[in-house]
């Protein structure tokens, strides 16, 4: 019983008996449920596919934390990055010489002090890490009432304005190989939220700052900019055969994940 139909046959020959054919073997097994994984396996659970939406700032976040290479092989430090999924914007970032339940706490704490959180107002999306998924940061968000939400295993695109950012990041032409410390980390990462914040056009807010979305301030400039392209059709209309031009709609309703039901942001 602990060998297989082939090596049953086999043995079996060569003490002169034929009894039947492989094939036979497995028949007869499969009738009485014999042919299925002997061995445990690991079952896993069904993991949701989350779909989370955000139609104003400060209602869904997204964390995540990606490594910098560190001055030798095999060291890092670690960029700790809460995004608001709305707007874009930073509302929190620290790099740390490891990755910690406890850094995350804190910076957690600190982003929603800074920008007024109230208990029922967000939703906070992360992977599933080990500091995401820890117990110090579950009972965080459970004692502030904010919700938490996480992506499935090995599932890059349920975080992708996380995954996207870190991107921008490590693509910016003055990025460097390594940092030879974590205060160099830490300042060249300062200038970089700055700019991200403040000055980086994002192609999936209308071409917006981030900051400018954040703060209320899109819609007037989204109003400017069609001043200034219907100022610049009514002085040379021959150059525009589509008509007077639009800026970049802005969106009215950010998904991760959208539901095939749902209808497309505009």
């Amino acid at each position: 019983m602990d060998h297989a139909p082939a090596q049953v046959r086999a043995t079996l020959l060569d003490e002169g008996r034929y009894l039947c054919s492989e094939r036979t073997m497995y028949r007869l097994l499969a009738e009485h449920g014999e042919v299925r994984e002997r061995r445990d396996q690991l079952v896993h659970p069904a993991y949701t596919r989350p779909e989370l939406l955000a139609t104003r700032p400060n209602e869904l976040w997204s964390w995540d934390i990606t490594k910098l290479l560190g001055p030798a092989k095999w060291t890092y430090f670690y960029l700790y990055v809460i995004l608001d999924v709305c707007s874009r914007y930073v509302v929190g970032w620290t790099v740390q010489h490891r990755e910690s339940a406890a850094v995350a706490e804190k910076l957690i704490e600190q982003a929603m002090l800074q920008q007024q959180i109230r208990p029922g107002q967000l939703t906070l999306h992360a992977d599933r890490g080990s500091s995401m998924t820890s117990k110090p940061v579950a009972f965080l968000l459970a004692d502030l009432g904010v919700t938490k939400t996480h992506s499935r295993p090995y599932a890059s695109s349920d975080n992708p304005y996380s995954e996207a950012q870190f991107k921008t990041l490590k693509y910016r032409p003055d990025f460097p190989d390594r940092f030879g410390a974590i205060e160099p980390a830490r300042g060249f990462c300062r200038p970089f939220f700055q700019w991200y914040n403040h000055d980086h056009r994002h192609s999936g807010i209308g071409l917006m700052p981030p900051a400018a979305v954040h703060c209320g301030r899109a819609e007037a400039m989204q109003t400017e900019r069609a001043r200034v392209l219907a100022d610049a059709y009514a002085a040379n209309s021959e150059r525009f055969v589509r008509g007077v031009p639009r800026p970049p709609e802005l969106p009215s309703a950010v998904w991760i994940n959208r539901p095939a039901t749902a209808e497309p942001a505009h």
